[in-house]
């Protein structure tokens, strides 16, 4: 499939070739769906921890005897009914990622690559790079664009062009080894270099 590739400036750069196989498969949701649930599922810290009846400070004396006061039978103060005991079933430190099949992931990024540019959303430009690491030029030249939500991927991210956009809102740049379905999805515009394309073309073949 045959694209346009444009230039930073809103110039006119040539076309380049897509693989249809990566490009133009029918995007599966549901395949996304699993894909982004096992990305954010791994990214949770999993640190959360409340104290359980065996941790709680306390005294593991029987409050009182069993049978004749009146009131109900206690075993310890450390129990979840009384205020200061322990929680029961609480959160506690695990890790919350799982595994996913590389064939699934995989499809999950041609999916979201696919939905890309079935939705007119993917734009190829014939670099990223930034004569001057300023943030104020680079907004202008998005601003012609007409991007308020892009993702860029890169082969390499130029220094340059990264310190200038890491301060622009909804804006990021990752190389192609951190492409991923949630960023992808989660951005509007989804812009691939000419060295992005290879790069991405060689890791998904």
């Amino acid at each position: 499939m045959q694209v346009p590739v444009i230039t930073l400036d809103n110039g006119t750069a040539g076309e380049i070739e897509l693989p249809e196989a990566l490009f133009a498969a029918q995007p599966r949701a549901d395949i996304m769906a699993r894909v982004v649930h096992w990305q954010l599922a791994k990214r949770r810290a999993g640190t959360h921890k409340v104290k359980g009846m065996g941790e709680v400070s306390g005294t593991t004396k029987k409050p009182y005897r069993q049978k004749g006061t009146g009131n109900a039978r206690q075993g310890s103060l450390r129990a979840p009914q009384f205020r200061t005991g322990g929680v029961v079933h609480g959160p506690v430190v695990r890790d919350h990622g799982y595994s996913l099949n590389k064939k699934v992931r995989r499809l999950g990024l041609i999916s979201a690559l696919s939905q890309k540019a079935k939705d007119g959303k993917l734009v190829v430009i014939d670099t990223a790079t930034a004569g001057e690491a300023k943030t104020a030029a680079l907004a202008k030249q998005l601003k012609v664009l007409g991007w308020t939500s892009a993702l860029v991927v890169d082969a390499q991210v130029d220094e340059g062009f990264g310190r200038g956009i890491r301060n622009l809102p909804h804006m990021h740049v990752l190389p192609t080894i951190g492409a991923n379905v949630y960023d992808i999805l989660n951005h509007d515009v989804l812009a691939l270099t000419r060295a992005g394309v290879a790069a991405l073309t060689e890791r998904l073949a």
